[in-house]
């Protein structure tokens, strides 16, 4: 019977039945009522997905609206890793986090979610434990934010351009970006994944930090699905000959967010909840709280804008 309604969830989100929010909903009430049949095998697929699914939205963008929502987003994305990085590790120090705990998950925050704790955990040499808690408290709120985003941004009356560099600041993972960005809107769409995917590169210069002061030889994982990314807008701009299979790459694309949003929901279990703990994910839920607060209130007082 479990394996029956994983099956029919999955489905229902390729087909299309349901939405990314949905998705994510009817995932995480299946992860936290059922016990999985294939936990990891899940945990694997959803990220193959969530980079294929990117690659083939990228086929929907323009390429000048890319590089200018990615030049005019650099400063803000600048700005907002480094206070991100700063508070997470004051508050990491006053709740009495584990120190590698408190960096992952600040670090989490401010990059992107699951893609920047697992690409910066080898380097910062984190255990299991380590990783498992810091994924858990990130996802927990990620899952979150996907649902009540959207809320927001229309009781504050947001643009989809402000929406969408609202989404990409201060939204943890770029699956949960693009899914409440795709709610929102085509425009929200695009500058949440761009100035998202711009953020996520962020990983390589913090990678290469954190592995000189901790004297790490252990090897960088980079995201190159952002390059593959790059290469979608540049055919969709150049050769628009292909403008059909294009638009065809990009209805998957939508299609396979949902699946993946289905499946990290699945993935998100009573024993993560219990695993993760009070204080890390305390730190975790008062840092995102004032990263998209902050972030909230200079984009709708015209501080920050592209």
């Amino acid at each position: 019977m479990q394996k029956n309604l994983f099956f029919v969830g999955i489905i229902m989100a390729a087909a299309g039945v349901l939405s990314p929010p949905l998705a994510l909903g009817a995932g995480l009430a299946y992860g936290l009522l059922l016990t999985h049949p294939y936990h990891l095998d899940s945990k694997r697929l959803a990220k193959f997905l969530l980079q294929a699914s990117v690659v083939c939205l990228g086929f929907g963008m323009n390429l000048g609206e890319v590089v200018k929502v990615g030049r005019s987003g650099f400063l803000y994305t600048a700005i907002g890793i480094s206070f991100a990085l700063g508070l997470g590790w004051l508050l990491g120090r006053l709740l009495k986090v584990e120190k590698t705990q408190s960096f992952l998950i600040a670090a989490g925050t401010a990059i992107c979610g699951g893609s920047a704790i697992a690409a910066l955990g080898p380097v910062a040499e984190a255990n299991e434990e380590e990783m498992a808690v810091s994924l858990g408290t990130v996802f927990v709120l990620n899952s979150v934010a996907l649902l009540i985003f959207p809320i927001i941004g229309a009781a504050m009356h947001l643009s989809q351009t402000q929406f969408g560099l609202w989404s990409a600041l201060a939204i943890h993972d770029t699956s949960s970006v693009v899914g409440a960005a795709a709610k929102y809107g085509t425009v929200a769409l695009a500058i949440g994944t761009t100035v998202k995917l711009a953020r996520a590169l962020w990983i390589v210069p913090v990678a290469l930090v954190t592995a000189a002061v901790r004297k790490s030889k252990s090897q960088i994982y980079l995201p190159w699905f952002i390059l593959y990314f790059c290469i979608a807008a540049v055919m969709a701009s150049y050769l628009p000959q292909l403008h059909v299979a294009y638009g065809e790459a990009y209805r998957l694309g939508k299609l396979g967010l949902a699946v993946t949003l289905f499946l990290i929901g699945s993935g998100i279990s009573r024993q993560t909840l219990k695993e993760v703990g009070v204080r890390p994910m305390v730190q975790g839920l008062v840092l995102w709280i004032i990263v998209a607060g902050l972030s909230l209130f200079a984009i709708s007082r015209g501080t920050i804008h592209l």
